[in-house]
């Protein structure tokens, strides 16, 4: 190892995040990094462990794993880094981790939270930024590794999707040597790096950066093209040898209360695509550049995680004239558990950086947890004006509405955050592929455990139709970035094994 004992000599030093006053006025990188001296000593601190949980991506308890789903190398290139031979980090991560760039900057960290140095003093390695300085290294000094483009006779890939799942997918089909052709429906590749995650948590030209590479070892991208139209999936089955659905899990699930279906009640990704395209226009402060602005609203996010934080964080940068967010889940515990030991993933309260900027907005917690959303209330032309809540028991375990909580919040633009269903059909259905009929509605593998979707009841395939696979959260669900990439990666050998490469 590199350093014995470093951990002893050395606190942890992450990265810090801008003052809010600075940051919550603009859509700027959030972070502060460490410089790449300091970096080498936080990496120093790696204890090379017999057993290096950071790297397990196992489900140890019922909430995210721990550990890399990735499986990335940590402790050797923490070495690596410690030793400044950061080429050889960048190679080393290179061999698990087709785009660092993006898990660096989006990722919530499993490794850390599986790191053994969280044990005792919970100052884990901080992996999440040694893995970031490599990749910015590498991409400082001439980019990742290229390899040749496809041989003109190679098998023809189509990946559906221009997300997470599907750029990793792309990325390692191309390399092992398919002619890749990427369908995206959006005006822009990336997917959710590009509108579902806002600019000041990931800057747009590291998406841009890693699309213009890729197209220029010979991936295409053919942007504004609907793989749900009827006759562009035909001529995908027709003219490829396999296609992948990489479309991520877009079905949002929507607000069970009277009144839901008001103008002013919104899905958080649309709000959020609709603030990137401001921002990516060059007026991220007009309401009028936005198709969705909070600008001088009262606005109220429904549900918790990633996703509601960012809708917190981006409506105080728009200008909302108050945020508030819901949770229907009761608060967690302020420290994890004995009942939710290490390695699991530690379930305890955070901050985020919106829920800080909202905070200091608000001049206190804007956050309110066990609450039921019962009615939208809407204004004399039929917007929301007010939502109509009330406070939640969870004592018996299941949530009981508790009388006389009763009370009105206004609300001028809500926000829904509750997660997703699954992904939308009308590529499965236009490609023939079956989606489940029960439980959650997800593609049917052929095989358990497989990628290559079964074919719809009733599908009437063309005769030599290439076979239709399916990766990340298209397949399995909402998940986390890193989550869907690993899968990705498990889809493109699958098939990169049934075409020879």
């Amino acid at each position: 190892m590199g350093k014995p004992g470093a951990f002893l000599e050395h606190d942890r030093e992450a990265h810090r995040l801008r003052p809010v006053a600075e940051r919550s006025h603009d859509y700027n990188e959030l972070y502060v990094n460490l410089d790449a001296e300091a970096q080498r000593v936080q990496a120093s601190r790696c204890m090379m462990c017999g057993v290096a949980f950071c790297q397990a991506g196992e489900s140890f308890g019922h909430a995210r794993p721990s550990g890399c789903p990735l499986h990335n190398l940590i402790p050797e290139w923490n070495e690596l880094v410690y030793r400044g031979r950061w080429r050889e980090a960048a190679e080393r991560l290179a061999l698990t981790s087709p785009l660092p760039e993006f898990t660096s900057r989006v990722c919530p960290a499993l490794c850390e939270a599986a790191c053994n140095l969280g044990t005792v003093n919970d100052e884990p390695t901080t992996i999440h930024d040694n893995e970031r300085a490599i990749s910015d290294w590498e991409w400082a000094h001439g980019g990742p590794a290229r390899f040749a483009p496809a041989a003109p006779d190679a098998p023809r890939v189509a990946v559906v999707g221009s997300g997470p799942a599907g750029l990793a997918c792309a990325w390692e089909l191309a390399r092992r040597g398919a002619a890749v052709t990427v369908v995206e429906r959006d005006d822009r590749p990336g997917g959710l790096l590009m509108y579902g995650i806002p600019a000041m948590k990931l800057e747009k030209d590291v998406v841009t950066r890693r699309t213009d590479l890729m197209q220029e070892l010979g991936i295409a991208f053919r942007l504004g093209t609907d793989a749900a139209d009827p006759s562009v999936a035909a001529e995908l089955r027709s003219d490829f040898d396999a296609v992948v659905v990489a479309v991520g899990a877009r079905a949002a699930r929507g607000l069970a209360a009277a009144g839901a279906d008001a103008p002013g009640v919104v899905f958080a990704v649309d709000y959020l695509e609709a603030a990137t395209r401001a921002v990516l226009a060059g007026a991220p402060d007009e309401p009028a550049a936005s198709a969705i602005s909070a600008g001088g609203l009262d606005v109220v996010v429904i549900g918790g995680g990633d996703t509601g934080n960012d809708c917190v964080g981006t409506a105080v940068r728009q200008g909302a004239k108050s945020v508030r967010q819901l949770e229907l889940m009761p608060a967690p515990p302020a420290e994890r558990l004995p009942t939710n030991p290490w390695p699991e993933w530690p379930v305890a309260a955070t901050c985020g950086y919106g829920q800080e900027e909202a905070i200091a907005l608000m001049g206190g917690e804007m956050r309110s947890w066990a609450v039921d959303t019962l009615e939208v209330l809407r204004d004399e032309k039929g917007a929301a004006r007010a939502l109509r809540v009330c406070d939640l028991s969870w004592a018996d375990g299941a949530p009981k509405r508790i009388a006389g909580s009763e009370r009105e919040l206004p609300a001028q633009l809500v926000l829904v955050a509750c997660g997703f269903t699954g992904p939308e059909h009308g590529v499965f259905d236009a490609l023939g592929a079956a989606l489940a009929e029960k439980g959650r509605p997800l593609p049917v593998m052929a095989e358990p455990g497989g990628h290559l979707c079964a074919d719809a009841p009733g599908a009437q395939a063309a005769a030599g139709a290439a076979p239709v696979y399916a990766a990340g959260d298209a397949r399995n669900g909402s998940s986390l970035v890193v989550s869907a990439m690993a899968d990705a990666l498990a889809c493109a050998g699958e098939v990169a094994e049934a075409l020879g490469l």
